[in-house]
């Protein structure tokens, strides 16, 4: 095959590829952990805490990835995605960053670790999160 043919031969297949892949939609990850996960009222309490938890209407789940965070527009790097633990680590620039653990028992029962940097100041906590009801 003499070398122009080639080159072009070469060149179309490199331009159908990087059109092809340009043009593919980013896909966002699905966390088995979440998906069932019941919606409506959620207590989360804090482990060997005596008062009563923090309450939160549950209608995405993800917001549970963010809890010292909520709010914020944050990107997130998955460590772990199983149908019973969810990792995530994620940076909110400045407002600062974490990684928390979701262990899933039921349906309306989750267990959330959760450490990292808020307001400039380290947080760690470990939480039960129980579905108490509807919104």
């Amino acid at each position: 095959m003499p070398a122009k043919t080639m080159i072009k031969a070469i060149a179309t297949s490199l331009g159908i590829f990087f059109a092809l892949s340009v043009s593919a939609p980013a896909q966002t990850p699905t966390f088995e952990v979440l998906e069932g996960l019941q919606k409506g009222n959620w207590s989360l309490k804090e482990r060997g805490a005596q008062e009563e938890g923090r309450q939160l209407c549950l209608g995405d789940p993800a917001i549970l990835l963010q809890v010292q965070h909520s709010g914020a527009s944050c990107s997130q790097y998955v460590i772990e995605n199983s149908p019973s633990v969810l990792r995530v680590s994620y940076k909110c620039g400045e407002l600062g960053h974490g990684v928390t653990e979701i262990r899933r028992e039921s349906s309306g029962l989750i267990q959330i670790h959760s450490q990292g940097i808020a307001d400039n100041s380290p947080f760690s906590f470990s939480a039960e999160g129980r579905r108490t009801g509807d919104c």
